[in-house]
């Protein structure tokens, strides 16, 4: 279930190119000037735009419950600073139910705390049946996927796939350990540390359950593209 929205289900923020979403956790300043420099759209989660702040840029907006977001007053004549006072959740969820993009990366949603990273996790499972969204830490990035997906990888890849709540795989293709019939669960038996075989990965599961695709941090951009083309092969 999508998180509840107090502006009824209104989306604030329509963007027709990808997004970022920058949150208070870990975030590398130059994957930030990166972003910006490809045209990505940049949007703090309250503390979040500080951080974009820091590299000297300017975000489409800052939303949140503004209790993290420093000389807020300064902010708001520069961009768009929108306040959201609900504490059902948490400001990443703020952002996602008021944002919509064609694909969304999420930053500095991990590290810090624990409690965090667990909270993003969360919003993932809540959006991966209607929405695109790339989570992306110093190392890896996890898309959260609802329904089968298929992209390509260079043989001996590390590819993981995690279970957000228990799932079946009916098959898999170009993996080193096929996953047919295969019940993963976070409580149970995980799919961590598998391989590409080289060529087209097939991510195939029984029904349209939520779950996680773990790649390195160097095929971002390629996810990015798989995820503009609508989860088809390049």
């Amino acid at each position: 279930m999508q998180s509840p929205n107090p502006d009824g289900g209104k989306v604030l923020l329509r963007f027709d190119r990808p997004l970022a979403v920058v949150g208070g956790g870990a975030v590398e300043p130059g994957l930030l000037q990166d972003l910006a420099a490809r045209g990505v759209a940049l949007v703090g989660a309250d503390g979040g735009g500080n951080a974009i702040g820091d590299v000297g840029i300017v975000p489409e907006a800052i939303l949140g419950d503004l209790d993290s977001l420093d000389d807020r007053d300064s902010w708001e004549q520069r961009t768009r600073v929108i306040h959201i006072p609900e504490q059902i959740t948490t400001d990443f969820q703020k952002a996602l139910y008021s944002t919509s993009a064609p694909v969304t990366l999420a930053l500095g949603m991990t590290g810090k705390r624990l409690d965090h990273t667990l909270a993003a996790l969360g919003a993932l499972l809540e959006v991966a049946p209607h929405r695109k969204v790339i989570l992306v830490d110093e190392t890896d990035v996890a898309l959260a996927i609802s329904g089968p997906f298929s992209f390509h990888a260079a043989r001996g890849e590390r590819i993981s796939i995690h279970p957000l709540v228990p799932i079946v795989f009916e098959r898999t293709g170009g993996l080193f350990y096929p996953m047919n019939d295969l019940l993963l669960d976070p409580a149970g038996r995980l799919g961590t540390s598998n391989e590409g075989t080289g060529g087209v990965v097939d991510i195939v599961p029984k029904d349209d359950t939520p779950w996680l695709l773990i790649l390195g941090r160097e095929r971002l951009w390629d996810l990015v593209e798989v995820c503009l083309r609508g989860g088809d092969t390049p």
